[in-house]
This record gives C-alpha cells, structure tokens and sequence, in this order.
C-alpha cells in the first residue's frame, strides 16, 4: 500500500512538472520566479519519491510530502501576489553574465522574455495556475505524509 501511495504521488508531481513545462515550451508562456520556486518543490517529490520506492520509504516519502508542501505554500504566495493581496519580489533574474562584452550582455537582456510574477497569464474558471497548484500540490503532499505514517 505504502509502495502505490508514493509511486502515485510520485507521478502527480511528474505531472505537475510535465504540465509546466507544456505551458512554458508548447504554450509559449515563459516562467516567471515565483513559477521556478514551485517547481523546485516537485522536483524534491519526485527525487525522493523515487528514492521511497526502493530505500527508507517512510523517510523518503516524509521528504517529498515536504517538497510538494513547500510548492503549494509559494503557490499560496503567488496567488496572493497576482491578486494583489501580497507584494511580490522587486528583483528579476537573468542567466550568468560571465564573460560577456557590453554588446553580448545587453542582447542577451533584450532577448529575456519579461515575465512579471503578478499578472496571470492564463486562467480557466477564474483560477490561475499557481491557484491549481494549491490544490494540487497539498493534494499530494497529503498521499506523501499518508504514505510516511503507515504502519509496516
């Protein structure tokens, strides 16, 4: 029981990611931070979800619920700031400047996609993205600590 549980929730965050990524590549909707930050979290589900299926599954799939929490908590945030209940964060990001010339920096700073954390790019029924992934991601992170609190 404990076995389907993880693998389960293992492959619900594989498809929140998968979903992602749909939207960012096939969608052509660029990922704003605060989207990076909720991924982050379900890449630690399934890494360690994974990991569940095959050593120490009551730890692992404590750590993934942990991952997928955290990611419907920031979705929490992100939702607050794209209905303007929260301030969202004044920095932007970029890729490594390394060694670039004036010329190479600045091309590559008019080719970032300008990705703003409080405007919803897309809804469906009034709900955002980040607003889904509440849902989703506490969902899951549900059937982690479910799976953790089996007895043997």
């Amino acid at each position: 029981m404990r076995r389907n549980l993880i693998l389960l929730a293992t492959l619900g965050c594989t498809g929140l990611i998968l979903g992602a990524y749909g939207f960012q590549y096939l969608g052509d909707m660029p990922p704003c931070a605060m989207c990076w930050w909720q991924r982050y979290g379900h890449f630690a589900g399934i890494a360690f979800g994974t990991l569940g299926l095959f050593v120490a599954p009551r730890l692992m799939a404590f750590l993934a619920g942990l991952g997928a929490l955290s990611s419907g908590l920031i979705a929490i945030y992100h939702s607050g700031v794209e209905r303007k209940i929260f301030e969202g964060p004044d920095t932007c990001t970029s890729n490594p400047v390394g060694n670039l010339t004036p010329e190479q920096l600045l091309e590559q700073i008019m080719a970032a996609p300008l990705v703003r954390c409080d405007e919803i790019p897309w809804e469906l029924f009034g709900l955002s993205m980040a607003n889904y992934n509440i849902f989703a991601s506490l969902g899951i992170a549900a059937v982690f600590f479910y799976a953790a609190r089996l007895p043997r």
